[in-house]
């Protein structure tokens, strides 16, 4: 079965605030639309975006978390929580074990204790880890020799401890309980917004923020792919045909808004901006709000004026 009553939405925008974090605009969007797909999208971004991290770890000479290590300042406890702050990126859906062994040396006895971060631990070719200088613990004896032993393994979403223990790879390491989505941070914004004269649509901006072992634009991506999944099991046989976005028309002799910008015979100085900012067809030109234009480099109130009189001649 099919049906044609609701269009595609666009994705109009992606602004790369830096590799960690990006704003995603979508628009327009009928009325309601900004809040059911800032949600969805925000919540499988937080949940079910795949990631990476340690789910097991030993330290020689201790059996279990509540054990003070002499030689080391922090307990087992203490060390527990910093290695769930471990950022990884695995290239295999394979566990993979590390190791870790380093010693206190004359420098910790004259500057303080010896740092032991991240980036100390010994990877193979498919780990990596985005965030080398997280303190794992801190040695207090220049003769001690710390020795660790990790199983890092990728999933979706939080594995309990519970869990852990039950799948542990090695049942004298201890397990811990792991977060693996590499999305820290996801905000959204839903906005008034307009097309040609339909001014009662919405803007999606959605704000994602990773730990760097993902791009924001590939998190996005993927938790956009899971829920089309969803929705497609759901779906049956019945398909929705997607409709124009709303402020343009689908028939046939509606065609020219696909006309050059060149066709509105705007004066030199309109059209040229227009064309620099990559506006190249009418259609381009009646998706963006007054606010937008404004907003273009070289575009003023007197070619806002142009465009709006020439568009209201064409009934746009």
């Amino acid at each position: 079965m099919t049906t044609k009553n609701i269009h595609e939405a666009n994705l109009a925008e992606v602004r790369e605030l830096s590799a960690t974090q990006a704003e995603f605009v979508i628009k327009p969007l009928y009325p309601g639309y900004g809040n059911t797909l800032g949600n969805s999208l925000r919540r499988v971004l937080l949940s079910s975006v795949k990631g990476a991290a340690i789910t097991a770890f030993s330290i020689e000479g201790t059996t279990h978390e509540y054990t003070a290590i002499p030689g080391i300042r922090e307990d087992v406890v203490d060390i527990m929580l910093n290695l769930k702050n471990i950022r990884f990126k695995m290239h295999t859906d394979n566990p993979v074990e590390l190791s870790l062994e380093i010693k206190g040396d004359k420098q910790s006895e004259k500057d303080g204790d010896k740092r032991v971060v991240a980036g100390d631990i010994k990877l193979p070719s498919e780990v990596e880890i985005a965030n080398p200088n997280q303190v794992i613990c801190h040695i207090d004896d220049p003769k001690y020799v710390l020795k660790m032993h990790f199983v890092v393994e990728s999933g979706r979403g939080y594995l309990t401890i519970e869990n852990a223990s039950e799948g542990r790879l090695h049942s004298d390491m201890i397990a811990v309980d792991a977060v693996f989505t590499p999305v820290l941070r996801v905000r959204y914004k839903v906005e008034n917004t307009r097309v040609g004269q339909d001014t009662n649509l919405q803007q999606l901006t959605l704000t994602v923020d990773t730990d760097g072992t993902i791009t924001p634009r590939e998190a996005f991506e993927e938790a956009a792919a899971i829920l089309v999944n969803q929705y497609k099991a759901l779906a049956g046989k019945t398909s929705v045909e997607s409709t124009p976005a709303p402020g343009t028309n689908s028939d046939d002799d509606d065609s020219g808004l696909m006309l050059p910008i060149e066709e509105l015979e705007l004066s030199a100085r309109t059209a040229n901006a227009l064309i620099n900012n990559d506006i190249k067809t009418i259609r381009d030109l009646v998706t963006l709000s007054e606010t937008d234009l404004k907003d273009l480099k070289g575009f003023g109130q007197k070619a806002l004026d142009e465009v709006k009189e020439k568009l209201t001649e064409l009934n746009i």
